[in-house]
């Protein structure tokens, strides 16, 4: 490979060392330095070029010598569940067939989450909590059946390495302290003001110059949003996200931002499925009363006929007896 290499350096040392015999008009010829290398002369830009290509055909993953190296190079070969492995572990534990209609968005769930979770710069925090918690209750809040609902949401967690109840009494941290408050406690909590659940979380952020951002953040702070009133609304909740994370927090807010824009489109795609699937159940009800209604005409109508050949047969009877 090295051999290969230097001749690549050889190849681009003779196209610019052909170029110092060609007059410049007006200019003076250029001075070079020459490296030997190998019993070849390179120049200075060339040997470089060499030492620089070394190195990376040297590299060794999480031997850098930086500051991000330092702390999260231990971690380099460590064996990471994939996506795969991590939805069929939801598979194996919800042990039910999911209804169709929401069949796909737990799968991008599931792998969404799992691409977070396992990333070495994650660290879970309540406001995060918050909106897992959020998001569960958005998409599965009009379920079809409760109980499966319930083993859904479990099942997400554990697929994923998290306890669920670990995470509802994060999120109820910041929901309870949220109760009450207004956009600019919110927003001094975000400074880092003070000492509530929200200002340990923004400090914490903060101070870690690796800190990263993640979908559930933003949709936590949606929640917080809705518990103190703000109008939940999507271009409101854009510059109100503008505002906490990229003012407040001095972080960056763009993709903040995105993520609440998807998140009402998505929360008003879901609101549309849950008035189709209730009109759906409201015409299966009316399909089922005048089901019963005609089964109970027909039975009425039986009951009736029956009573008319009990008379006809006894008056029959009656006659027959008289003509004896």
């Amino acid at each position: 490979m090295k051999f290969i290499v230097h001749a690549l350096a050889l190849a681009l040392a003779t196209t610019s060392t052909t170029s110092a015999f060609v007059q410049n008009s007006g200019v003076a010829f250029r001075q070079r330095s020459s490296t030997p290398l190998n019993g070849i002369l390179l120049d200075d830009t060339d040997d470089a070029l060499v030492r620089s290509v070394d190195a990376q055909l040297d590299y060794q993953p999480g031997a850098a010598k930086t500051d991000f190296a330092k702390k999260y190079g231990a971690l380099a070969g460590k064996k990471v569940k994939t996506v795969a492995e991590a939805f069929s572990d939801f598979t194996v534990e919800v042990k039910h067939p999911i209804n169709a209609l929401y069949k796909n968005a737990m799968t991008d769930l599931v792998g969404s989450t799992h691409l977070i979770v396992v990333n070495a710069r994650f660290q879970r925090d309540p406001v995060w909590s918050l909106g897992v918690v959020s998001t569960l209750d958005l998409i599965l809040k009009s379920y079809p059946d409760p109980d499966i609902a319930a083993d859904i949401r479990t099942s997400f967690c554990k697929s994923l390495g998290l306890n669920l109840e670990e995470i509802e009494a994060e999120a109820k941290i910041i929901s309870d302290w949220a109760v009450g408050k207004t956009s600019d406690d919110v927003i001094a909590a975000l400074k880092g003001e003070g000492d509530s659940p929200l200002a340990t979380v923004t400090n914490a952020a903060k101070a870690d110059e690796y800190w990263m951002y993640s979908r559930y953040f933003g949709i936590g702070l949606i929640s917080v949003m809705d518990t103190i009133g703000l109008e939940m609304e999507k271009d409101k909740a854009y510059t109100v996200m503008e505002n906490w994370v990229g003012t407040a927090m001095g972080k960056p807010y763009i993709t903040a931002c995105n993520d609440s824009d998807m998140y009402f489109k998505t929360k008003a795609k879901l609101d549309m499925m849950e008035t189709l699937m209730k009109e759906i159940e409201i015409r299966e009800k009316k399909k089922m009363a005048t089901r019963l209604e005609e089964k109970a005409d027909m039975a009425l109508k039986r009951a009736e006929r029956d009573a008319e050949m009990k008379k006809a047969e006894a008056a029959e009877g009656k006659e027959l007896a008289e003509a004896k």
